[in-house]
This record gives structure tokens, sequence and C-alpha cells, in this order.
């Protein structure tokens, strides 16, 4: 659904493709009284990996650079995004950290990010995978294209046999359900044992590892380096855990985290707040609990 924007006049914000986000990107701008960029980059299947991811961390660059044409406080920029927009802040978030020749980055603030192409089957892709507005074999559909431009190998991707054993007991403590707290996984989860690894589906995905794609990768020394953070989450959302998991890995490294979990939210619900006259409360809701996080920074 979106994706990054950038700045305030006493902060910045970024969120999405300028169509689909223009309605979010007005509210946010009018409400905490902010200047808002919205990133139009290029999109999957015809640009791959890391053609959006270039561009948003252009765009950023090129925003910080130039920010007294902006008439934005430098002290005050906030990087955010939604969904895969989520995973482009977060990305340009990491690249940014330890910049000395930019200003650094007040904030990020993540709506249901995708954050990782490991696992598949945890336990909100168990729980979720048939909700609207994101299913699960539609999440793994969209990763592929991003990557490779076309969606082949996605059961095997499923099923979790793209990844090699050693690969998958390295990153363990960073992507499991163990770091899920029980809570979550009430309605409902079964351990999932991977398929036989196969080597020739690997080399097909292998830069889906990259930390600037699979944001959970990314290394201790890198993660204590990012500013304070927002991370939004959904109940009804195969992307929930991704975004519980990297809630985990900021506080474990020492950044200040604000969640905001709508228990009857579902994947899209912010961009419906107020849609052709239907309105999702929870949408509302979580918009608001944003503006209150950028007000107060």
């Amino acid at each position: 659904m979106g994706l990054p924007a950038q700045a305030h006049g006493a902060k910045a914000t970024p969120l999405a493709q300028a169509h689909s986000h223009e309605n979010i990107c007005r509210y946010i701008a009018r409400e905490s009284e902010s200047v808002v960029v919205s990133v139009g980059y290029r999109l999957a299947p015809e640009h791959k990996y890391p053609a959006a991811y270039e561009d948003c961390l252009n765009a950023t660059i090129h925003f910080m650079k130039n920010i007294e044409h902006y008439g934005v406080d430098p002290a005050r920029i906030i990087v955010c995004g939604d969904n895969a927009g989520g995973n482009l802040a977060a990305a340009v978030t990491q690249t940014l950290a330890g910049r000395s020749d930019l200003p650094r980055l007040r904030a990020q603030i993540l709506i249901y990010p995708g954050l990782q192409a490991l696992d598949f089957n945890l336990p909100s892709y168990q729980q979720n995978g048939g909700v609207p507005l994101l299913f699960r074999e539609r999440a793994a559909f969209c990763v592929l294209q991003y990557l490779n431009g076309n969606a082949l190998h996605m059961q095997e991707i499923l099923e979790g046999s793209h990844i090699p054993p050693d690969m998958r007991l390295k990153y363990r403590k960073w992507v499991s359900p163990d770091n899920i707290p029980e809570k979550f996984k009430v309605r409902g989860y079964k351990p999932h044992k991977p398929h036989e690894f196969k080597g020739e589906v690997f080399e097909k995905v292998t830069r889906s590892f990259e930390p600037n794609l699979c944001l959970l990768l990314a290394e201790d020394a890198l993660v204590e380096q990012l500013p304070e953070s927002f991370i939004l989450t959904c109940e009804y959302d195969v992307l929930r855990d991704d975004g519980l998991l990297y809630k985990k890995r900021l506080e474990d490294n020492g950044v200040r985290v604000t969640w905001y979990h709508l228990e009857d939210g579902f994947h899209g619900v912010i961009s419906l707040y107020d849609f052709c006259g239907i309105s999702f409360p929870a949408g509302k809701r979580g918009l608001d609990r944003i503006i209150t996080f950028i007000k107060g920074l």
C-alpha cells in the first residue's frame, strides 16, 4: 500500500506514493503543523530492488542537504512509511545512522512495516493469512516481485526452504516465534518445521537477506545508533510480528520505542480512516496517535 516521504516545518515526515497517500500526508501536515514531503519512487516489478530504496534514500538526502529551502528545523526531521514504505523508511533510517555529514534524524515512524523475508510462518502469518487487505501469499508475492520482478519459487519461500540451515541458526536470535510475546499466540499457533533446504532457490533470493531489505538482520552496532522510533501494529495483520520483532530489537539495543497496537486493526486501516465515505475508527485512532507522537518530539 504505502511508502515514505519526509519533512516538517518543525519536523519532517516521509510517507508514500503521492496519490495513494495524499489524504494521509495532508492530514499529518495539518494536524501536526508539519512540512510533509512524499516520495514517488519507482515501483516493482518494472523496477526491482534496490530501485525504490535508492529513490527514497536519494530523496531524503536531497531534502536534508537543502533543508533551509523548506524552512525545516534540521534537528526535527522524521522518516515515516507504512507497509512496504515502512520497510523503505527503516532502510533509509538505518543507512543514515552514523552519517556525520547530515543532520541526525529525530525519529522514524513505522506503520505496520514489512521487515523480513525469512519466516512466513510466524504466529501473525498463521493467524491472519486469509485476512484482508494483505494475505500471506500476497505478502510473499510482493517480496519476490520487488526482489526479482517475478513470483517464481513463492511456494518454497512460504515453506521456508530458501534459508540455509546455518543462516537460520544465526538469525534465530532475531527472527523467531520465541521472541513474540505469548499473548499474541493465543489465537492459535503451531510451530513450523521448515522444508528441506533448496540451494537453487536460495541463489535466486539471496539478496532478500541484505539488511537494507531485511531490516531485522542489521547488526546490533547499527541498530543501537537508530533514532527514537514509533511502531504501529495491527492485531489482524500478517505483518504484526515483523513490528513486534523490530520493537524488541530496538529496545534490546537501547533505542526508545513508542509502540501502539490496534487490537481491532487490520493491514491498511490507516489509509482507510476516511475512505470514500467509509470510516474505520481504528484507522483514525492510529493516525491520531501518530500525530500525538510527532507533536511530542
